[in-house]
């Protein structure tokens, strides 16, 4: 019946207006106006949000997907069991992206396996829900890609990507030592953000511990102590998160017959776990 209420005149004057989308929700619409007796401008305000409420989650999921976050690392898909700790009241104040507003940063900082990567992504998403431009790489990755941009000219470029972004992500920064090369670009990305770009930046190891990373350390002092000063510090400590992230074969599978039992998976052996870090 629903399909009927839309006349043929309706969706070509919405197809020339690049409005058909509405066309999905446009007859139960119809049907709660009718229902509710809903004047004529409440009505065209119902079905303008629902277009505007479209356009704004399609434009978020295309800046998340630009800037390589992982979809599963929402901060609505947060496990609340998980036996981690860090500051709520902390992690809530970072949710309200005022760091954002103010050109602060935030470290993230625990052992492995705890949650880092998850939150600093979750992070990410609710920024680019706002609106805010984001870019997430791996500390390596990136001082690699640098690397190679030296080589076919590309520097600059490579460059202003990583400094024309609102929010920078840094994941596992500080793992290992760093070169002439990838020290001069890791110091001109802290310095140049100082004050003028967000970063979320985690790492198993304490600010004070990337000293070591660095090549020259008149550098690496300088850099650190610019973004350590202008940082709001989350440290999660606990057990690794990851098991809860591991798929799972559904007991709901079509294909998995109900007069045999699944096989048992092999066990598969763990990487040896750092040290817990302590502050």
């Amino acid at each position: 019946m629903t399909t009927e209420i839309i006349s043929p005149d309706l969706k070509v004057v919405l197809r020339r207006l690049k409005l058909s989308r509405l066309l999905d929700t446009l007859p139960e619409r119809f049907v709660l106006a009718r229902q509710q007796q809903m004047p004529h401008q409440d009505f065209l305000v119902l079905v303008l949000s629902d277009e505007a409420s479209r356009r704004d989650s399609q434009a978020a999921n295309l800046r998340a997907d630009r800037a390589h976050l992982d979809p599963a690392m929402q901060l609505e898909l947060w496990d609340s069991t998980a036996k981690v700790t860090f500051d709520r009241t902390l992690l809530n104040e970072l949710v309200s992206l005022r760091f954002i507003e103010a050109h602060a940063h935030v470290t993230v900082v625990g052992p492995v396996g705890v949650g880092k990567t998850f939150l600093a992504h979750a992070l990410g998403h609710i920024a680019c829900r706002r609106g805010y431009s984001v870019l997430a790489i791996p500390a390596d990755q990136m001082l690699k890609t640098l690397k190679h941009a030296r080589l076919d000219g590309t520097h600059e470029a490579e460059l202003r990507k990583l400094l024309a972004v609102d929010l920078l992500i840094l994941d596992d920064f500080g793992l290992d030592a760093m070169d002439a090369t990838e020290s001069r670009d890791a110091y001109e990305i802290f310095t140049e953000r100082h004050r003028a770009g967000s970063m979320i930046v985690s790492s198993n190891r304490d600010p004070e511990e990337w000293l070591a990373t660095f090549a020259d350390p008149m550098r690496a002092q300088s850099a650190i102590d610019r973004f350590t000063n202008n940082s709001y510090d989350l440290v999660i400590e606990g057990e690794s998160y990851r098991p809860r992230l591991k798929p799972r074969l559904s007991t709901a599978d079509p294909s998995s017959s109900a007069d045999e039992s699944p096989p048992t998976p092999k066990r598969q052996s763990r990487r040896a776990r750092r040290g817990r870090h302590t502050r």
